[in-house]
């Protein structure tokens, strides 16, 4: 993926100065949970804590609160009303001077420094032109430099934590799957025998040269999904039995059809030394076989949500 860290200090880096907005409380129907957050400067943003009038409203108070236009006393902002909204309250948004910790995201490993802070009381109704129904507070506060140090720090651990998947297979799907899932909290690394099928990939993406890509899954860390899409089936069936006979793996596919699926079933049985049970976590087709459409970007589209959905990862 394109890693959190790496994003983040960009962003540091050309921002004269940043807000940090985070969900401090999220009661009933909510665009993001609590522990969300985003970086606002006085011309872009990083992150999102939802979108829709709740964003806005906390970007303008972010930037307003860098312009020095509102101070951390206790006082009232009338909500911005959405284009079309014909109700005749006018919801209010409550700042006032509170001590808190880092985002939420980061609690684990962020130092516990209080910050004064400002927050936001946002009724998620008509009040504000939004129907999630729920109500939502938001913590706004100038990020310093040992602020942004941590934030920097912390992204860097997460971004280690992150989920594994290993491609084996540079070549349409490969690609296809390398660009979805580079958009994705993922560590993907892509692993082929074949220099020029290397060409081309995705910036942050991984790649992997190496005349036995066997070996990549028996290094893999524990957790990792497996994917398996070479130019030679003998070559998938090698990986792939690698792979299952790891009971540690999030997920193990391979591309093709019911035929190739049985056919390596026998060879796993048979002359692999697998079993059945093993044989069971295997899921070929990738992407599942309800939508016919086997265009590459298809395919990869399929198969990123369903690994998406394999690895389960926590919300961030």
């Amino acid at each position: 993926m394109s890693k959190t860290a790496k994003r983040l200090r960009a962003f540091l880096d050309a921002a004269p100065s940043v807000a940090l907005v985070e969900v401090a409380e999220a009661k009933g129907s909510t665009p993001r949970e609590k522990g969300a957050w985003m970086l606002v400067s006085p011309e872009r943003i990083f992150g999102t804590i939802g979108g829709g009038q709740l964003e806005f409203m906390a970007i303008d108070s972010a930037r307003a609160i860098l312009k020095g236009s509102i101070s951390p006393l206790e006082g009232e902002m009338p909500a911005k009303r959405a284009e079309g909204v014909t109700s005749g309250r006018s919801a209010q948004v409550v700042l006032s001077p509170v001590e808190t910790t880092p985002p939420g995201g980061f609690a684990a490993t962020l130092p516990s420094r209080g910050r004064e802070t400002l927050t936001l009381d946002i009724p998620l109704g008509p009040e504000i032109g939004q129907c999630c129904g729920g109500r939502v507070e938001v913590a706004v506060r100038h990020v310093d430099e040992a602020m942004a140090a941590d934030l920097v720090a912390s992204a860097e651990i997460s971004d280690a934590a992150l989920p594994h998947v290993l491609v084996f297979g540079g070549g349409h799907v490969g690609h296809a799957l390398a660009s979805a899932f580079a958009l994705l909290p993922l560590n993907v690394v892509v692993v082929e025998t074949r220099a020029d099928a290397l060409d081309g990939m995705p910036a942050e993406i991984d790649v992997r040269l190496t005349p036995v890509p066997e070996e990549m899954v028996r290094e893999a860390p524990s957790g990792s999904a497996v994917v398996v899409l070479t130019h030679d089936h003998a070559l998938d069936f090698l990986i792939v039995a690698e792979a299952l006979k790891r009971d540690d793996t999030g997920y193990v596919g391979m591309i093709g059809s019911k035929t190739k699926k049985a056919t390596f079933r026998s060879w796993f049985l048979k002359t692999a030394g697998g079993s059945d049970e093993q044989y069971a976590r295997l899921v070929c087709p990738i992407g599942g076989d309800a939508v016919k459409d086997k265009r590459p970007a298809v395919i990869a589209a399929l198969a990123a949500a369903e690994i998406m959905t394999a690895l389960a990862l926590p919300a961030k």
